[in-house]
This record gives C-alpha cells, sequence and structure tokens, in this order.
C-alpha cells in the first residue's frame, strides 16, 4: 500500500469518525427528544386517567340528581293528586271528569274550566226551569160563575155534572 492509498485511507477514516459522530450526535438527540415524548406521552396519559376518573365522579354526580329529579317529580304528582282529590270534595259539584292534571298549575286550570262549565249549565237549566214555571201571581182556581145563566141552564148543567 502506498502513501497515498494511506492517506486517502486516513481521510476516509477521519470521514468516516466525522460522521459516526454525526450520527451519534444524532441518535443522542433522537434518544433525549424519545425521552421527552415518552414523558409527555406519561403525563398525557396521567391526565387522561384524572379526566376520565372526573368523568366517573360527574357521571355519578349526574345519576344521582336524575334520581333525585324522579323523587321530585313523583312528590308533586302525588301532592297535586292530593290537591285534586281535596279540591273535588270542597266542590262536589265538579265532575271529576272534569278536572285533570299532573301539578298544581294543571289541576288549578282545570278546576277554573270546570267551574265555569258547571255555572254554565247550572244558568242554562235555571233558565229552562224558569220558562216552564207558572207566574207567582196567578189567581187561584175557583168555580166558575154560574149567576148569569139561567134556572134552566143551571139544573142542565148540574143533571151533566151528576156521578152516574
Amino acid at each position: 500500500m502506498s502513501n497515498e492509498d494511506l492517506a486517502t485511507l486516513e481521510e476516509e477514516l477521519v470521514e468516516a469518525r466525522a460522521e459516526l459522530e454525526a450520527l451519534r450526535e444524532r441518535a443522542a438527540d433522537r434518544e433525549a427528544r424519545a425521552a421527552h415524548l415518552e414523558d409527555q406521552l406519561a403525563e398525557t396519559r396521567a391526565e387522561l386517567s384524572r379526566a376520565e376518573e372526573e368523568a366517573r365522579g360527574r357521571d355519578e354526580a349526574l345519576a344521582q340528581a336524575n334520581e333525585r329529579a324522579e323523587t321530585l317529580e313523583s312528590r308533586v304528582r302525588a301532592a297535586a293528586e292530593r290537591y285534586r282529590a281535596l279540591a273535588l270534595e270542597r266542590s262536589p259539584e265538579l265532575p271529576e271528569e272534569l278536572v285533570a292534571g299532573e301539578s298544581v298549575e294543571e289541576i288549578e286550570s282545570a278546576l277554573a274550566q270546570a267551574r265555569e262549565t258547571v255555572a254554565k249549565v247550572r244558568g242554562h237549566l235555571e233558565s229552562e226551569a224558569q220558562a216552564g214555571r207558572v207566574p207567582v201571581g196567578a189567581p187561584a182556581r175557583s168555580a166558575p160563575d154560574l149567576s148569569a145563566l139561567s134556572a134552566e141552564e143551571k139544573i142542565r148543567r148540574g143533571l151533566d155534572e151528576r156521578p152516574r
């Protein structure tokens, strides 16, 4: 081997070493980046875990709130039904079929409409009853006045009315 070959080999060796050093630096950079990304991944996983735990807690709270709301709704319906029963008990003239609702407000509205309907029907019935009544000042019924009849007419009439 000649000096030139040796020099070329040394140059190639220096270049290879420089390239190897550059590769090592890039590998170290990439390892550092990979370590950093792994740290970020671990942090993200921890955040995800906390978020999932928080979501479970909120789901449980929401389920409890829904249960309380359902309980309150059933209590409101029961109270409205008790109110309806009491209102119908206090106003026996109102038909039960006209008073319906699931809340106190709905029952109040139905009660008002039922009272109005009953008042209209009552007024109509009273006006019909008034039409069929005999006036209060009508004269009493008495026997017919026979004073204008002749004696013969009175006898004939008496014989006609006699039981046979």
